[in-house]
């Protein structure tokens, strides 16, 4: 076999040192020895990356889920190393912030989520900031000494109070992206630089495996979202059917069948007509808002009514049913979107059934007005008997009410106290407001 072939299946050859063709023989004894040590580090780093991938893969198997994957990695990292701690840190989706997610310190593991990770007496967000700003850090892996000057000023007193002399920091790169870094600190001083060189070359090995993990676990989680909101959909489709076959039908054949009988009965008492009139509104509501609720299961399917219209409908409605008399006020308000306004015309009519069957009202107010042009605050107030603290969950339609408040994020006060009548008052903005009940006495 010739050079040629030599070269083109095993790479270029490479020359030999010039110092094996000098007649020195400390210099002939020292280029043997420097190329001995050089064939050792490169066995040592075989071995190390092929133990790292038995390592990785033995994890996978014995810890499916990421969490316990990386608790795995750091705790082999510390204890193989005989070093300080190791942390990990993630980058966000928009990759512009950083923060700690996992360390495993001493013989501890920490877990954003499960621990306070500010109680750890270790400046991480100064870290995370300089992660994200020093771009080197994005591409290669990078030693520090305790006192390097391109860390803050924070992190170097740190390292010094805990005895930390050197940390690699190693970017969890997948093709041209950067998921995160994974830090190793090392205690003691005076490490030999083949010390030194092999904790930089296994903080490297981990992290290519570490980010193999972190990304296929991030695939294999957006699909089962994925799969998960096609089942949502699925059902919420399922649903819309069912509640259009069935309901929103069968809501519109008894419309039929009472406008039919209120066109063959000529000449009928005035309060029969009145209550089959009542019917006939009932009948129809209640077939709108099972359209409604078609149309919030499938958003491309509305009514197109407007919630002030709506708002009117069902207070007079209402007023058909008693004596009381209802008070309205509202004027044009914005298009909010089909869900967010069938939750609030839930809230609407659920507090006006309240306060027509229960409040022994003399007189009930509804106003509704839009806040900063894209949100809306309703208010549904009598001069009933109010109730008390300790009657708060016993009915009323509270819990109702509750979850239609916090399925669009809006803030629901209910004002009331004995005798002193209730109000009941939704605000909702695009901000999502936090849900608030509150029970005044």
């Amino acid at each position: 076999m010739n050079v040629q072939q030599n070269e083109s299946t095993c790479g270029p050859r490479i020359p030999a040192p010039p110092e094996l063709a000098s007649n020195d023989l400390d210099v002939l004894r020292a280029a043997l020895v420097r190329e001995h040590d050089e064939r050792r580090r490169a066995e040592c780093l075989a071995t190390m990356q092929a133990d790292v991938v038995q390592l990785a893969l033995g994890l996978l198997v014995r810890e499916p889920d990421i969490e316990g994957f990386f608790a795995g990695i750091t705790k082999n990292m510390v204890e193989e190393s005989e070093s300080h701690g190791c942390g990990v840190w993630l980058l966000d989706e928009a990759g512009e912030q950083c923060k700690l997610w996992m360390a495993y310190i001493g013989d501890r593991l920490y877990v954003d989520g499960k621990h306070d990770l500010n109680q750890l007496p270790f400046p991480h967000q100064s870290l995370a900031d300089h992660l994200v700003a020093y771009k080197p850090g994005w591409e290669q892996t990078i030693e520090y000494t305790h006192a390097d000057e391109r860390l803050p000023q924070e992190i170097r007193d740190c390292h010094s109070t805990k005895n930390v002399h050197a940390t690699v920091i190693a970017p969890l790169n997948i093709g041209n992206r950067t998921l995160g870094w994974i830090k190793l600190s090392a205690s003691g001083e005076g490490d030999c630089p083949s010390t030194q060189w092999w904790r930089v070359m296994l903080t490297q090995a981990i992290a290519h495996q570490a980010a193999l993990a972190l990304h296929y676990s991030r695939v294999v989680e957006r699909s089962r979202v994925e799969e998960r909101r096609k089942g949502v959909l699925e059902e919420r489709n399922r649903l819309a059917r069912d509640i259009h076959d069935n309901l929103a039908q069968g809501f519109g054949a008894i419309l039929m069948q009472l406008q039919g009988a209120q066109r063959d009965m000529c000449a009928v008492p005035s309060p029969l007509a009145q209550k089959l009139e009542t019917a006939i509104d009932l009948a129809r509501t209640h077939m709108i808002e099972a359209r409604r609720s078609v149309g919030a299961l499938r958003p491309n399917v509305g009514d197109g009514e407007e919630i002030s219209q709506a708002l009117k409908r069902i207070t007079s409605l209402a007023q058909r049913t008693t004596q009381v008399p209802i008070d309205i006020n509202v004027v044009p308000l914005p298009r909010v979107g089909d869900m967010v306004e069938r939750e609030i015309l839930g809230i609407a009519q659920e507090a006006l059934t309240n306060a027509v069957r229960h409040s022994r009202a003399r007189r009930i107010t509804v106003n509704a007005s839009p806040v900063r042009s894209i949100g809306l605050r309703l208010s549904v107030a009598d001069d009933g008997r109010g109730f008390a603290r300790d009657r708060h969950s016993e009915g009323f339609g509270m819990t109702s009410m509750q979850e239609r408040a916090e399925r669009i994020g809006a803030s629901l006060t209910i004002v009331t106290a004995p005798r002193g009548g209730t109000e009941v008052v939704l605000a909702w903005e695009p901000s999502s407001l936090p849900l608030q009940v509150h029970v005044a006495g």
